[in-house]
């Protein structure tokens, strides 16, 4: 049996490029078996190595399989014989003659054509399911990924792959998103790719597709107390409160239309935006009960001469304010007041807080330099400043470095250009835009009247800046069945917060 199919590639290999096209076939066919049985066993994970086995190798195959005919046309046209002349020539007469279904030649043509329809079929599945893996994703192309891929990692949707959001269903989408990337790989082999990466994706599959999937905008109701800590830039890094009732219904009973009413099956929300970037708001249409829409029309923009940007309008939906929800830049205060609330800073510290910001927003030539020069000023600041209690304390001042490290690890990227505030987050009202970009006082109706931008619309202000969490809280009566419980719970929130 070896002996016959040994003969058959020798007999195939009629010059240099026969032989070339055997070689690749054969070596990719060995080396992608190889490889696969590595990654299925958990030994290779690197995308890299991934790329290898499923674009080069089936690459190599398919290449391998070209060269054989046109070696064999060349030498057939070279030597002026007919294909039967030639088979006579280069295989034995008992393998040409046929005998039976047909000679051995051609059920050895069969035999090898089953085998690389079954790799190429299985290659070509095995590539599909790698180029899904969130993995591939973010570190394939990891010069232009890394930023997403840093913080996609630490997201709310880390389990999610990346694909669930970003290539649609069916075989459109499927060849879409493959042409697309290999747009994208063009760009990145070129080195002719945008830094940073524009924002927003208009590409994005309707969040109906994506988010709605696992959230349900009906079952959006009621309230939820939100408990914000934000610590002072003071010696002591004092803790001062912002607590929320936030409304979240999304429909209208009893009056408890709240921020989920945008989404709301019954109402609709249409705007047009400045070059389409979703932050400046030329106009925004509401639907009304009887079908119609009311316009609010900003009135900064009304003189502007690009009209088309006016009949551009997108239907708002999930993304239009959780434009973060999983690639999710810091503020760089409330990165801090984050790791502080999680314990991961320790406020024992001295002007933690005030000397960690300093050291994150410091502007580096890169990484390697901004985590040297992070570790060097927080060590330098106490040992300058406190040298007597430094050595005492270098267990907490190797976590805050850490922490920091971690910080500007995840959110500033020097080669994509990636710096604070690169990718503003719309959720609440951060850096004058989120809820303000619509509900302002330049966005206005025929009447003049203007989009309310009452802050009770979406929620109650318990504490606003306050040494207590919930300062303007009603005490309820002693005499209320639920005072013990409502002290309790309380002063566990604040024990736990003062940490």
């Amino acid at each position: 049996m070896y002996s016959k199919y040994s003969n058959f590639i020798k007999g195939i290999s009629v010059n240099l490029t026969g032989r070339v096209g055997v070689v690749l076939t054969t070596s990719a066919f060995i080396l992608f078996l190889f490889f696969e049985i590595l990654r299925m066993a958990g030994v290779l994970t690197n995308a890299y190595v991934g790329l290898i086995t499923y674009l080069l190798f089936p690459l190599m195959f398919v290449v391998g399989l070209i060269l054989i005919p046109i070696s064999w046309m060349s030498y057939k046209k070279n030597r002026g014989m007919t294909t039967s002349e030639l088979l006579n020539e280069r295989f034995d007469a008992d393998d040409v003659k046929a005998r039976g279904q047909g000679s051995k030649i051609f059920l050895t043509i069969i035999v090898f054509t089953g085998i690389n329809i079954i790799f190429m079929t299985g290659a070509s599945f095995r590539t599909l399911k790698f180029m899904d893996e969130s993995r591939f994703c973010g570190t394939a192309c990891h010069s232009v990924m890394g930023p997403e891929w840093a913080t996609y990692q630490v997201s709310p949707h880390s389990r999610v792959n990346c694909v669930e959001c970003h290539v649609g269903e069916g075989v459109d989408a499927l060849i879409s998103s493959k042409m697309s990337g290999l747009r994208q790989m063009v760009k990145a082999t070129l080195n002719t790719y945008e830094r940073p990466v524009p924002t927003p994706v208009h590409t994005l599959r309707p969040s109906k597709e994506t988010c709605e999937k696992c959230h349900w905008p009906e079952k959006f109701y009621g309230s939820r107390l939100k408990v914000i800590t934000r610590y002072e830039s003071d010696e002591q890094t004092t803790p001062k409160f912002v607590t929320l009732n936030m409304k979240i219904d999304s429909g209208k009973e009893a009056g408890k239309a709240g921020i989920h009413w945008h989404i709301n099956s019954e109402n609709e929300v249409r705007y047009a935006s400045v070059e389409d970037q979703r932050e400046d708001m030329l106009w925004v249409d509401v639907r009304q009960e009887d079908g119609t829409f009311k316009r609010y029309t900003n009135k900064k923009f009304v003189n502007r001469q690009d009209k088309d940007q006016w009949n551009h309008a997108r239907t708002m939906d999930c993304v239009d304010c959780h434009n973060r929800a999983t690639h999710i830049y810091e503020d760089p205060k409330h990165a801090i007041d984050d790791r502080i609330s999680k314990g991961l800073v320790d406020r024992e510290l001295p002007f933690v807080k005030r000397e960690i910001l300093a050291a994150i927003k410091t502007n580096y030539n890169d990484k390697d330099a901004a985590l040297t020069g992070i570790q060097n000023h927080l060590y330098g600041f106490y040992r300058t400043n406190y040298d007597s209690m430094a050595g005492s304390w270098m267990e907490k001042i190797d976590q805050a470095v850490e922490a920091a490290q971690e910080i500007y690890s995840r959110n500033i990227h020097p080669g994509m250009k990636v710096e604070w505030g690169t990718y503003p987050n719309h959720i609440g009202h951060q850096r004058n835009g989120g809820c303000f970009r619509c509900h302002n006082e330049n966005l206005v109706d025929d009447q003049g009247s203007a989009i309310s931008f009452d802050c009770t619309l979406c929620h109650s202000i318990l504490a606003n800046g306050e040494d207590e969490a919930f300062k303007y809280l009603e005490e309820p009566s002693d005499k209320d069945p639920n005072f013990q419980m409502h002290h309790f719970l309380k002063d566990e929130f604040l024990k736990s917060a003062r940490k």
